[in-house]
């Protein structure tokens, strides 16, 4: 019977952290994390055969505790409230993670599967299914419609104004007094805008591997 492994990978992804937070990716490498660690060099090969490997995988547990919170944010029954608070927690975990906020801006999703089919193609092609799912149901409740005008909508709304806030936010290394205000007003003024004679096709169910 093998040996259980001391260090598991969780604790790998953290040190690889650690790291970055004191001196930037570069240092995530597999030497200074076993060191960190008190670990062999070759315990982390073992699991990781490169550093970019290693950053690759902790950007999708970046991307999969960010989306945890941005869930819970937007399950609120009130559309007005689980925008609000959706809002909220993309400029607020931005200000709090900043060296996870970094690296999220590292690489895009798509990449990452032409990169690494086989290591981590399984996570990457259903990271977006639940947000996905989020958002067209927000957008039901908001819109009473979910069809290509309500989702795109809903995901300026929800992501692309705050995505773009939470790269000043990182630029900046703090979120200025006036940003939550503004973007705040400038979500719910998209979300309340009348949707008018605004048309479009309905989607597919969510599910399909779409991003929000």
């Amino acid at each position: 019977m093998g040996r259980a492994a001391k260090y598991s990978e969780q604790d790998i992804l953290d040190a690889a952290l650690e790291l970055i937070a004191d001196d930037g990716a570069h240092a995530a490498t597999a030497v200074a994390i076993a060191k960190r660690l008190g670990a062999p060099s070759g315990s982390i090969y073992h699991r990781f055969p490169s550093r970019d490997l290693i950053l690759a995988t902790l950007w999708v547990r970046t991307v999969q505790r960010f989306q945890r919170g941005f869930l819970d944010a937007l399950g609120s029954p009130d559309p007005q409230v689980a925008a609000e608070r959706a809002v909220r927690h993309t400029l607020d975990w931005s200000t709090e993670h900043p060296t996870e906020a970094r690296l999220l801006t590292r690489y895009r999703r798509e990449d990452l599967i032409a990169l690494w089919p086989d290591e981590l193609g399984d996570e990457l092609r259903t990271l977006n299914d639940d947000v996905a799912r989020a958002v067209r149901s927000f957008a039901a409740a908001q819109f009473e419609r979910v069809d290509a005008a309500a989702l795109g909508r809903a995901r300026f709304a929800l992501i692309d104004l705050p995505y773009s806030a939470a790269r000043l936010i990182i630029r900046e290394s703090a979120q200025p007094a006036w940003l939550t205000r503004s973007v705040l007003a400038a979500s719910a003024a998209v979300l309340a805008a009348d949707m008018g004679t605004e048309t479009g096709t309905v989607e597919r169910p969510a599910g399909d591997g779409g991003a929000a």
